[in-house]
């Protein structure tokens, strides 16, 4: 018997694309509180992990590029 208001297993697992959102919303500190509660709930761990790895990766590579376009050689 299902219990009202008890999250399915579809509703449990987040997109991937959801992830990333989150995550790039986390870097800019941007946020409401009922969302970010949300998707804690639902978000695995391991995806926020790998994501926040890529995300400041991407950062570091991004500011390495722009510091060598503005600062010739």
């Amino acid at each position: 018997m299902k219990t009202p208001g008890a999250p399915t297993a579809k509703a449990s697992s987040m997109s991937f694309f959801r992830t990333v959102k989150m995550v790039l919303w986390s870097f800019l500190g941007i946020r409401k509180s009922s969302e970010w509660q949300e998707d804690a709930a639902q978000a695995n761990p391991f995806h926020i992990i790998l994501m926040g790895f890529a995300g400041v990766i991407l950062l570091i590579v991004g500011l390495i590029i722009l510091v060598n376009w503005v600062v010739p050689g």
